[in-house]
């Protein structure tokens, strides 16, 4: 035995961290005798050849057992260099398996490949780490690498060798900490998990940070596949996007969407709909309802429904509750080739602590901060991504371009941005460290959001990337040439928590809380605002969008909600609307069940929906609304206090004064009429849509199709309209110079 008996023992016992110094086929010189040592470790393999594959009817070399467990070895003299070779092995079974031996390929990671994931720069490292098939010297398998600087060992373990970590153990690759294994004749479908050995030579057994594809729990091991299998059919709408990247400021109503609750299949055990079952259902009804994209709640992996996928265990795999990888390829692609943008809510502020996934992933806080005041969040129990170190900056920004590149996506919205930009966050004092500087600002992850929002765009142009973000924090869909963040918008969280408690007032209280109606517009301009009621506002407790309004019985909650919603949409901000949401659902929603969707027979809430619907069109068609959300100019104050009446009114114009839209919006449930209201220009201004219209559920009581500008100074404008001002209703009026 040429291995010595530690050596052997490194291995009977899985604590040999370099393998391939020990296992395959080396030159080597025995005495006199130059020729080349073949070690190689096979599970329940009792004996073992060596077989020369370029000479086909060579005998193969028998191997001397060393160790009952499979370890195997001979030298073959008289041979100059290495050869290509296969192992033949005999089973204790009595089977026959010959396969090329995982210890004779080079590493398929380079240097530069090395050195730029640990100076946190390699872009598209997803194409590096994790498992991928390929075909090396013509033999096909499946590449293995993971991070663990800090193991003393890792194996790749799966049903190919009975999870035993012994058999498949990686190589390191120098001082980068990355490990790495070519394992020959694998294919796609393989179950594998890594198998770690700290320094304190605990077993841990950890599913890849890379994985493409996931079993579902409890097993969640990771699965080979090969991500880029979908033939893409949205060139079109592809090309479209990146001609309008330098155009920030078009139509953009988004429909938030979660895909295991918006329907279910109730005669199939009540099961969600799978990716492909989808697309076709929801690119219908989004179309019919105007909305511009649809926003996904969090798709990547993750073990626990009650999370709604904001507890990421697999970052890099579209969940396998809906489908495959090439099922949510297919579905992205269906909703481009009908006109449909597709924006994923991202989530790389924190991770869950399960075991299996990336918390103290080699034994160590690897992913994480150690100390829990900069490691711990306090409000979700969940770890703290370590965003200055520079192999996690990597996994974080490739996440984010793997997600475009693989699966076209039209934007990425950022979770709790406002938990990421404080180290104080949700913390009391004593709880957090300040920064280098002594000040609450997390700098690490400031810039590693700059850089995202940077490559995001430089990679693919006309992608949006939107913050949910609370706080005042200057500067957030600024562009970071400019000293901002670079999102290109920012949740106005502001706007939606004042409308929210105006409206929750009963109506005779509202005249005492006019400011939470009128308060936004000082701040509007100050980011490029999305407008957005979310799945946020409407579980636990807080009730749904129809049973937040302060009203007595569903007629009078349906109206105010349509003023709401008429008022949401005239007002400057692109839109997000929750789904369900769009026709008033009376519960809160709920994750595990389909939306009411049996509601739509009342017309409390089919007029609801189809208000929405109607808003969308207006809005999608009409520039002045849709492509003049960010621009000062286009907004003005007709009356915003007249509390009493508990009405606010409002133009939306262009730059050029060429076109007016006046916004009347009126919140208690008494009638008012000749109301006056002040507008800039003589001439007629048609009622282009009245909420309390007997289309949508209300009364009809209007302005007779429009009203004739009369030469009456009002509000400090020239010209004013008598208008019929119906209870709790919104009007919007055109302009035209003619009657």
């Amino acid at each position: 035995m040429i291995l010595t008996p530690v050596e052997l023992a490194s291995f009977i016992e899985a604590r040999n961290a370099c393998p391939h110094d020990f296992l395959g086929m080396r030159p080597f010189k025995q005495g006199r005798s130059q020729g080349v040592l073949v070690r190689a470790f096979i599970r329940e393999a009792k004996a073992c050849e060596v077989v020369d594959v370029s000479k086909k009817t060579a005998p193969g070399v028998e191997m001397e057992l060393l160790a009952p467990e499979g370890l195997f070895e001979v030298f073959i003299p008289k041979v100059k260099d290495v050869f290509r070779y296969q192992l033949r092995a005999t089973l204790h079974s009595g089977e026959i398996r010959q396969f090329f031996d995982p210890y004779s390929f080079l590493p398929t990671l380079g240097e530069q490949d090395l050195y730029l994931f640990n100076e946190g720069n390699e872009h598209r490292i997803y194409e590096k780490l994790g498992s991928h098939l390929r075909v090396i010297d013509g033999i096909p398998g499946v590449s293995f690498a993971v991070w663990a600087p800090s193991a003393a060992r890792v194996s790749v373990v799966g049903n190919f060798n009975h999870w035993d970590g012994r058999y498949h153990p990686m190589r390191p690759l120098g001082g980068s900490g990355v490990w790495e294994l070519f394992i020959p004749g694998l294919g796609e479908g393989e179950l594998y998990k890594y198998e770690l050995l700290d320094q304190s030579q605990n077993i841990l057994i950890k599913t890849d940070p890379y994985g493409a594809y996931f079993e579902a729990p409890p097993g969640n091991a990771s699965i080979v596949y090969n991500p880029r299998t979908h033939a893409w059919k949205d060139s079109e709408w592809m090309q479209k996007r990146a001609a309008d990247a330098g155009r920030i400021d078009r139509p953009l109503s988004i429909y938030e969407v979660h895909l295991g609750s918006w329907k279910r299949k109730v005669e199939d055990g009540n099961r969600p709909f799978s990716y492909r079952e989808l697309a076709p259902m929801l690119a219908d009804y989004v179309t019919e309802m105007g909305f511009t994209h649809i926003e996904v709640m969090p798709l990547a992996e993750h073990p626990f429904d009650g999370s709604w996928g904001y507890q990421v265990t697999g970052f890099f795999a579209p969940t396998q509750r809906f489908g495959t990888p090439a099922d949510f390829a297919f579905f992205v692609d269906h909703l481009h080739q009908r006109g449909i943008g597709v924006i994923l809510d991202w989530v790389p502020a924190h991770f869950p602590r399960d075991s299996f996934a990336l918390a103290e992933f080699d034994g160590t806080h690897l992913y994480e901060h150690a100390d829990p005041r900069q490691g711990a969040h306090m409000d979700w129990g969940t770890l703290i991504f370590n965003f200055g170190r520079n192999e996690v900056r990597c996994f974080l920004i490739a996440n984010a371009l793997a997600w475009l590149d693989l699966y076209h996506l039209d934007g990425l919205r950022v979770d709790a941005v406002a938990s990421m930009l404080y180290l104080d966050y949700s913390r009391k004092d004593g709880e957090w460290i300040p920064n280098k500087f002594g000040g609450r600002e997390n700098l690490e992850a400031i810039d590693f959001l700059r850089q995202t929002n940077q490559l995001v765009h430089s990679y693919y142009p006309g992608v949006l990337t939107i913050a949910e973000e609370s706080t005042s924090f200057s500067g957030i869909s600024r562009a970071v040439e400019h000293g901002g963040i670079g999102f290109d918008f920012k949740w106005n969280m502001g706007w939606m928590h004042d409308t929210l408690k105006y409206f929750q007032k009963e109506p005779i209280h509202r005249k005492w809380h006019h400011n939470d109606l009128t308060f936004g517009a000082l701040y509007q301009y100050s980011e490029n605002f999305v407008t957005v009621f979310s799945h946020d506002e409407v579980v636990h407790g807080k009730g749904s969008m129809l049973n937040k309004m302060g009203a007595w019985d569903i007629a009078e909650k349906a109206a105010t909600l349509r003023s709401l919603y008429g008022h949401m949409w005239a007002w400057p901000g692109k839109k997000l609307l929750f789904m369900g949401c769009e026709f008033g659902q009376s519960r809160e929603w709920a994750y595990a069940s389909s939306l009411d969707w049996h509601l739509l027979q009342y017309k409390d809430h089919e007029g609801i929906r189809l208000l929405v619907r109607e808003l969308n069109h207006l809005y999608k068609n009409e520039p002045v609304l849709s492509c003049n959300d960010l621009d000062g100019r286009g907004f003005r104050w007709i009356n915003s206090h007249d509390g009493g009446a508990s009405v606010v009114s409002y133009l939306r114009q262009d730059e050029f004064q060429q076109t007016f839209f006046a916004v009347v919006g009126h919140f208690t449930p008494v009638m008012r009429g000749n109301f006056r209201v002040g507008v800039p220009r003589g001439g007629w201004w048609k009622e282009v849509l009245n909420t309390n219209s007997a289309y949508y559920g209300g009364t009809g009581a209007g302005n007779e199709g429009g009203r004739l500008a009369d030469d009456i100074p009002c509000n400090g404008y020239p010209h004013s309209l008598s208008l019929t001002i119906p209870p709790l209703t919104t009007l919007i009026f055109k302009w035209s110079a003619d009657a």
